[in-house]
């Protein structure tokens, strides 16, 4: 329905979500038909990303409501070496498989424990704070980087549109009027490719902005870099919340066995 399309960019709607590229007609049938295009190549993974930061913004929010609860109990201050000591005395597995499993997921878990001096689970907490702050610090520079590569890369096509077509339009200033109509019918597409590059360019111009291709170009290989860099932070983030994932479920497993107890010490 008309009135539920949005047709502001995601950033007018204050939407931190990576936009896709313009497809076209061509590219589109292209892709319709299961013939992969490079545009078609770009959007898939920039599905990929928007997934990827979903998937992680979910994780961390769920970790860091998890902590600010838990940072106001009691127990938030406990060492949190005793905490897993407990928590494993009351799972230790039997079989051979099970222990070598539990001793890897051990290791990864004291590992980051270790790397991120986590003495206690109030230091576990905070740890979950600055890792929520680290993830909207990364989408903000890469949702903002990937919105100025697009903007880049589209100029950067309207040029070469430009350039490619140009020919043709110098070409039909060399007509003779009476032939000028039949060569304009004969490359009507190539004319009007050139004509909306044209126009695309000027109202660069009239906005203030040079036509600088080989900056564009400079400027959209370091964006890309730097994203990708900061794509493989987003990605090591993820193992850091798998090792909070865990210690909130062995939390919430210790509280939940103890809550019999409690009721019994109570009833007493």
């Amino acid at each position: 329905r008309p009135e539920r399309i949005d047709h502001r960019s995601y950033k007018r709607q204050g939407v931190d979500k990576i936009p896709t590229v313009h497809m076209g007609p061509a590219a589109s049938q292209m892709e319709r038909r299961g013939i992969q295009t490079e545009k078609g190549s770009i959007n898939r993974e920039i599905a990929a990303d928007n997934k990827l930061l979903k998937e992680i913004k979910a994780r961390i929010t769920r970790l860091y409501n998890w902590s600010k609860e838990q940072s106001t109990q009691p127990q938030g201050r406990e060492s949190i070496m005793d905490f897993l000591f407990q928590a494993k005395q009351d799972t230790a597995p039997t079989s051979r498989y099970g222990k070598v499993k539990s001793l890897k997921a051990d290791a990864k878990l004291f590992n980051f424990l270790m790397e991120n001096g986590i003495k206690s689970m109030q230091e576990l907490f905070d740890k979950v704070a600055a890792m929520n702050s680290d993830y909207y610090d990364l989408r903000g520079k890469i949702v903002k980087a990937e919105r100025r590569i697009s903007v880049l890369t589209e100029r950067q096509e309207m040029w070469a549109q430009y350039q490619k077509y140009k020919p043709v339009r110098q070409k039909l200033d060399k007509v003779a009027p009476a032939k000028r109509e039949q060569f304009e019918q004969r490359h009507s597409a190539d004319l009007a490719l050139f004509d909306a590059a044209v126009r695309y360019l000027d109202t660069l111009k009239t906005s203030g902005e040079s036509i600088t291709p080989k900056a564009w170009r400079a400027e959209a290989a370091k964006l890309t870099a730097e994203k990708d860099a900061d794509y493989l932070k987003m990605r090591a983030m993820r193992e850091d919340i798998k090792a909070v994932e865990t210690l909130k479920k062995t939390a919430e497993r210790l509280a939940k066995e103890g809550q019999p107890q409690h009721r019994e010490e109570q009833e007493r």
